[in-house]
């Protein structure tokens, strides 16, 4: 079987370009020092927001302690719950009434009322029996991988999932194999060498169905009909498909037509769009009662408190009551990618996830600081987390950005790309 690459996409890890040299931890802090250093001092990570992350958000300047307000283009926060009145609301209710937490995992004294009720909601959504929640989207997908699969189980994955999942491979010794991003003629090659070596196996192909750095869209259909010819589970992590896709937001398995118990695994987080913190898994009642007690990150781990869950609850209230937050999201892709398409900008976004090519010659971190000094929250993504000749600004759409924001958005990004050279209406750009 072959091995998690340890430096692909989401699953990137700097030290695999440290100097192995290095044995010393002096040696390792000098030689990573000016990097953090170049890092936080262009504002590339770490900003400080100091506010909620609406539409327009607060963030301080370290260097004089005053507030700048920005736009927000930066925010997995899509449908702009995270500041929303009667979630807001749900949340102190619920610290009034359950406290800030009970100081337990699940399985012993953590479980109140609420988690019941949100698990209930879960597997609604979803189209399950039953679901579970984890304390953070993280341990969700390791507790999953290490708390199913045992000696002799395969999992197959797309090259491009999430680091939480090659952890979870790596911590469970899972035997594993990966197939090329979103290649149905691969991940069907590799079925048939899976079958043909192990035709009693239980065999789980893991997607997600949207992938966070270009916002493209797992093909399901075609890999749900593969795992019927091959006897295999599907599993989906729906972190960026939840809330999203779907005519009322409930996912990838929606946005496709694909109905109830077509996905025998559901992974998800409450990071995204929910604008929380914590994560779950849907599925069958078998599956759910055994993972309670073999995934180890959800038994060893606290209980998500409860003002986060009466969150989460609302959030799945509010999108139940407020289908048009979601075709607002969506229009507003629409509008701000005609406006840099008008610009010269090759986009075609899938999803609400925008990624805008920077050239290689150029520092990310000193384009995203520009913007920032502009009024722009923009993320920027550079190797190694992608490679070096596609990196970007990694734009996040929000359905609560008006029309007036996404103007001057688009003004301020049309500056600030001729201003280094990369606009598509300068000549001899590379």
């Amino acid at each position: 079987m072959t091995a998690p690459d340890p430096t692909h996409g989401e699953n990137f890890s700097l030290e695999h370009y440290l100097d192995p040299a290095a044995h010393t931890f002096d040696q390792r802090f000098a030689e990573f020092r000016p990097y953090a250093q170049h890092a936080r001092g262009s504002g590339f990570v770490l900003r400080e927001v100091a506010g909620p992350s609406g539409a327009v958000v607060a963030v301080r300047d370290p260097a004089t302690g005053a507030t700048d307000e920005l736009i927000m283009l930066g925010s997995n926060n899509y449908l702009g719950l995270g500041n929303e009145p009667s979630i807001v609301e749900a949340a102190v209710t619920a610290i009034r009434e359950y406290g800030v937490g009970h100081g337990g995992p699940p399985l012993l004294n953590g479980t109140t009322t609420l988690h019941r009720r949100l698990e209930e909601r879960l597997a609604e959504l979803k189209g399950c029996e039953s679901a579970m929640v984890f304390s953070s989207g993280y341990a969700a997908n390791v507790g999953w991988v290490t708390g199913l699969l045992r000696k002799g189980d395969v999992l197959l994955y797309d090259e491009q999932n999430h680091a939480s999942l090659y952890d979870g491979i790596q911590l469970g010794r899972v035997r594993s194999m990966a197939f090329a991003h979103n290649d149905v003629r691969h991940l069907r090659h590799r079925l048939m060498q899976i079958r043909w070596r192990n035709p009693g196996a239980n065999v789980v192909v893991a997607v997600e169905g949207v992938y966070s750095m270009d916002g493209d869209i797992a093909p399901l259909p075609e890999i749900r009909a593969l795992c019927d010819a091959f006897g295999a589970w599907l599993a989906v992590d729906d972190a960026h498909g939840t809330g999203v896709l779907g005519a009322r937001g409930h996912g990838t398995a929606e946005h496709f037509g694909l109905g109830p118990g077509s996905v025998e695994l559901t992974m998800g987080t409450f990071s995204k769009v929910f604008a929380g913190t914590g994560g779950f898994v849907a599925g069958s009642r078998d599956l759910v009662d055994t993972l309670r007690f073999f995934a180890r990150s959800y038994m060893f781990s606290a209980a998500l408190a409860p003002s986060v869950v009466a969150a989460v609850l609302a959030g799945i209230d509010f999108l139940a009551a407020h289908p048009e937050r979601v075709a607002r999201l969506h229009d507003n892709v629409g509008y701000f990618v005609r406006g840099l398409r008008a610009m010269g900008f090759p986009v075609d976004p899938q999803t609400a996830i925008i990624p805008l090519l920077v050239p290689p010659r150029l520092a990310v971190a000193d384009v995203v600081s520009a913007l920032h000094r502009e009024g722009v929250f923009v993320n920027g993504v550079e190797f190694p987390a992608v490679p070096r000749d596609q990196q970007r600004l990694r734009i996040s759409m929000m359905a609560t950005l008006t029309r007036d924001h996404l103007d001057r958005a688009l003004d301020r990004i049309d500056t600030v790309a001729r201003r280094f050279g990369f606009h598509p209406q300068q000549e001899g750009i590379a």
